[in-house]
């Protein structure tokens, strides 16, 4: 009896170190994909640039070398354009990643993305608004603040939204979860009709602006765009990365998360105030760009599982890598004109999802 009860310990020993393994390689298999999506992004374009140039003009930036004067193009089209893009791609795709894998544990629900709490709608709400009223109070502001006004309103539109959502889903000092997830689907029909409205009195030009916005882009934004967003999406993310163990007992369910000794109030209005902080600037600043933060926590948990700890990071990891292939996909599809990486995204999104559906009735009708 004790040989046989000795060779299952052996053996339960040498399926966890497997399943430790293959996550671990998977692990790796992620960060080496987000490496060369990276590179990719800074190197592939009109200007072709070498990792070794690429390595080689950054060094010179931090004063460790002296820059090759044939490189002096190259370090233009590097620093001023490619860079910003590539960082606002990562920030966005981390963001929305993270923030879905977040509220899809929150909520219990898979179907769960950040757009469901408000804060995409409040941000494309006054994003919409500025754009179509704006103009006569650009006029009068400073150069400085004429040139954030968009990314200003849309995130505090968004962060204000989620505010009010959260506070219609308090009852006696608890948050409903149900209650927040109806309030947020009320308050995404209420932000649609009045971008509805705001859409039939605009001109042509703002029209044209409109779509752009609401099909998400990361063309165009400088450093001045995204070095603002840059501590607020990393307060986000990190903030979130921070809960992942609360996060597990909550999927457990609320009752047991309590018993495990979390504050489940507490962690409830973290998560939510993070989720809408990090999506609220990465929107501010890229526009409405869909199925990133619905899809990527799926495929994550398809590659490690259900544990929090590895899904927040590697959605994190993941985000950012399918947001630069995507907009370098963007940037080649339609040259010379540039397509709204929104639509690729939910070109991607739209059929992995309909598979990941699909799959998953087979497997319950097996």
């Amino acid at each position: 009896m004790a040989v046989v009860m000795a060779a299952a310990d052996r053996a339960i020993e040498g399926a966890g170190s497997q399943r430790r393994r293959a996550r671990a390689q998977r692990l790796a298999f992620l960060l080496l994909a987000f490496i060369a999506a990276l590179l990719a992004g800074l190197g592939i374009g009109a200007v072709p640039i070498s990792p070794g140039e690429i390595a080689h003009i950054l060094m010179a930036r931090i004063g460790l070398i002296s820059l090759d004067p044939e490189l002096t193009t190259q370090s233009a089209v590097l620093l001023s354009i490619r860079a910003p893009r590539v960082v606002l791609g990562m920030l966005v795709g981390g963001a929305l990643s993270t923030c879905g894998a977040a509220l899809q544990g929150l909520f219990r629900n898979p179907l769960a993305d950040p757009q469901l709490i408000g804060v995409s709608a409040g941000a494309a709400l006054a994003a919409v608004t500025v754009i179509v009223f704006g103009a006569g109070l650009a006029a009068v502001l400073p150069s400085p603040l004429d040139l954030s006004l968009l990314p200003v309103a849309a995130f505090f539109g968004g962060l204000i939204v989620t505010l009010i959502i959260q506070r219609m889903a308090r009852r006696h000092g608890e948050t409903d979860v149900a209650t927040l997830l109806l309030a947020g689907i009320a308050v995404n029909a209420i932000a649609t009709a009045g971008m509805g409205l705001l859409l039939f009195v605009a001109d042509d030009q703002q029209l044209r602006s409109i779509t752009i916005w609401m099909l998400g882009s990361l063309s165009g934004r400088p450093w001045s765009e995204v070095l603002p967003a840059l501590p607020l999406i990393l307060l986000g993310v990190v903030g979130l990365l921070v809960l992942a163990r609360p996060l597990n007992a909550l999927m457990l369910g609320e009752r047991e998360a309590f018993h495990l000794g979390f504050d489940v109030e507490r962690v409830k209005r973290r998560m939510v105030l993070l989720v809408a902080l990090a999506t609220g600037a990465a929107v501010a600043v890229s526009g409405i760009i869909g199925f990133v933060g619905l899809v990527v926590p799926h495929l994550v948990r398809l590659l490690l599982g259900a544990d929090n700890r590895l899904v927040l990071p590697a959605s994190a990891l993941t985000g950012a890598t399918l947001l630069l292939l995507a907009d370098l996909a963007a940037r080649h599809v339609v040259l010379p004109a540039e397509l709204p990486i929104g639509i690729l995204t939910s070109l991607i999104g739209g059929p992995f999802f309909i598979w990941l559906l699909l799959t998953r009735l087979r497997q319950r009708n097996a």
